[in-house]
């Protein structure tokens, strides 16, 4: 049977061209490598990044004090001659805009009901699967210097904490061996590594790490890079988004590892996300349906109306992001009537298939969305992929419409009072709701900007209130709260500029709103 191959625009380095040579002579085919021309903003592009890769042999590691090894030097240049193909990408995308007249709902079958799914037996397919974790964010905008994963968020333990505790659950219930992955950014790569050395004394759990590429950022105007060499200034260089987690995942070596360990699918998720746990029923209609790519989907509600969706294009799986929708479709593409459906970012992925279109190069063509920056009064431009833009190019992609429970991301710290509640209980790592809830749904909260610093967060609550009862809770001002308050139905709490309210301990609100000025003091 004749194997049909997609080629597109290679890269602009001889190291590309020489592989897509070599996969065409693989194949039994002749035909040349497509060539055009090169685009000046491209070809002044590779010039500078000439520049910084000629800067390597002569420079030092920061981290370590040496010279560069081999293998840095390798990964450094891989991770700059990607960058080329990146901005190249990006400026043949310029220009161009979803054809709205081309957008269509996902048809049934592109999307499955969770409910649908058959039950898979005790502990099917854990073998063939490996769990993998985007740890390259930060938590500065919570106030956090080092990995958001290092915050604590449910008694005393933090993300990293409660991820390694779900895979031991899971490897010690079903006698299995699922190996953990860490996504590193050079943000986050130094700390983690010392943080994970609490969990070494854990046999029931392997942890492998890598860092995802490191890109200089470009002036917007330009796009030529920010740094003049490969030791620029740290706010010079940028981690390129989670879309980077394939050529990363696979120029690490550990793609071949798994794959020569007889590992089939990995699951990848943000750390952040507490409710993306292994569910071996979306994993058993994977490898039912020979599926290359699963992405897990969830009902929108107002709070996620900037969220990416799928839509059918051209006939094609493809995920919508805000970025890319024309400025008289945004509210449009808002509306939860029409667009009912947001990605999680809960993936499911072959393994032999990320290989595959890795070294085809057919991940070069995916949507490059630009995410505008001020370095030192400068306007610049990072240049990021969203690993969810990826699916068109999956073989049998589809999604999986998740109850909202898969989805339990913390990004503010109203998120993190959530979490830290009792409206959720801890098993096994999990966060599950808490059963003496009476409702299925999470309260509202929306806590002000009083609130935004972690630090701060925690100087306001003696103690997290009971929160069992709640619907809706909004917060504005100056406010604190004492220990053992209990907060039911819908309150709203409003300290005036200048005004400061203090909810003393014991305190019961339900349904009331709070306004003015109230100071206790001990007398």
């Amino acid at each position: 049977m004749a194997t049909a191959i997609t080629m597109s625009t290679p890269a602009p380095v001889d190291i590309a061209n020489d592989l897509a040579q070599k996969l065409l002579k693989d194949y039994g085919l002749t035909a040349p490598v497509p060539k055009k021309e090169r685009d000046p903003a491209v070809a002044a592009v590779e010039q500078a990044v000439q520049k910084i890769v000629a800067s390597i042999d002569a420079s030092v590691n920061p981290e370590t004090g040496k010279a560069y090894t081999p293998a840095e030097k390798l990964n450094l240049t891989k991770d700059l001659t990607d960058f080329t193909g990146v901005v190249e990408a990006f400026v043949n995308q310029r220009g161009k805009v979803i054809d709205w007249q081309r957008i269509n709902p996902p048809p049934k079958d592109m999307i499955v009901p969770y409910a649908e799914l058959a039950p898979a037996a005790k502990g099917a397919y854990l073998d063939k699967l490996v769990v993998l974790k985007l740890n390259g964010g930060l938590g500065t905008t919570m106030g956090c210097v080092g990995p958001k994963s290092a915050i604590e968020v449910h008694s005393k333990h933090t993300f990293l904490d409660l991820i390694v505790q779900q895979i031991t659950h899971l490897n010690k219930e079903y006698k299995a061996k699922v190996p953990l992955v860490l996504m590193n950014s050079f943000n986050t790569h130094a700390m983690t590594q010392a943080i994970l050395g609490k969990y070494d004394a854990n046999e029931h759990v392997t942890i492998e790490t890598f860092n995802q590429s490191r890109y200089p950022r470009v002036l917007k105007d330009s796009l030529l890079p920010l740094p003049e060499d490969i030791n620029g200034k740290a706010d010079e260089w940028y981690p390129p988004g989670h879309g980077d987690v394939f050529p990363a995942l696979v120029n690490s070596g550990l793609v071949d590892k798994f794959l020569a360990e007889g590992k089939e699918y990995i699951f990848i998720s943000n750390a952040d996300n507490l409710g993306a746990t292994v569910d071996l029923n979306i994993l058993k209609h994977m490898a039912d349906t020979e599926s290359e790519y699963v992405m897990e989907l969830t009902d929108k509600t107002r709070a996620d109306v900037k969220g990416g969706t799928l839509i059918d294009y051209e006939g094609r799986p493809k995920l919508l992001e805000i970025a890319q929708v024309p400025a008289d479709k945004v509210d449009e593409f808002k509306s939860i009537k029409k667009f009912k459906i947001f990605n999680t970012n809960n993936l499911w992925v072959r393994l032999d298939a990320i290989k595959r279109l890795i070294e085809s190069r057919a991940l070069d063509a995916m949507d490059v969305i630009p995410n505008q920056k001020a370095v030192n009064g400068l306007a610049v431009l990072q240049l990021e992929r969203a690993a969810g833009a990826a699916m068109e190019y999956f073989g049998r992609a589809q999604g999986v419409n998740v109850p909202r429970s898969r989805f339990l991301p913390v990004k503010s710290c109203s998120d993190l009072f959530l979490v830290q509640s009792n409206i959720y209980a801890l098993a096994d790592g999990a966060l599950v709701m808490n059963p003496k809830r009476e409702f299925g749904a999470t309260p509202v909260v929306k806590l002000g900007e009083q609130f935004a610093k972690v630090a701060e967060y925690k100087r306001r609550f003696k103690s997290i209130p009971d929160m069992i009862e709640l619907d809706h809770l909004t917060v504005c001002g100056d406010v604190t709260f004492g220990a053992g308050v209990k907060l039911a139905g819908t309150v709203i709490i409003v300290a005036n500029h200048g005004d400061r309210i203090d909810i003393p301990d014991g305190t019961v609100l339900e349904n009331k709103v709070v306004s003015g000025n109230l100071r206790i003091l001990d007398h």
